[in-house]
């Protein structure tokens, strides 16, 4: 994925920041990850899965 689109996408719900963690887009406010295939981010909310309590 360019590093450029990263720096333009932003999460669908709450249009925070996104990091990239190996085929996730992560956003840390929501406490999502959305999927990453064949190079193009899925940026659908029901394609998310919850990020994993600590």
């Amino acid at each position: 994925m360019d590093s450029n689109l990263l720096d333009v996408l932003v999460c669908p719900l709450c249009k925070g920041k996104l990091e990239r963690k190996n085929d996730q887009l992560i956003c840390q406010k929501d406490k999502l990850a959305y999927p990453i295939r064949d190079g193009i981010p899925i940026m659908l909310e029901n394609e998310a899965t919850p990020l994993a309590e600590k």
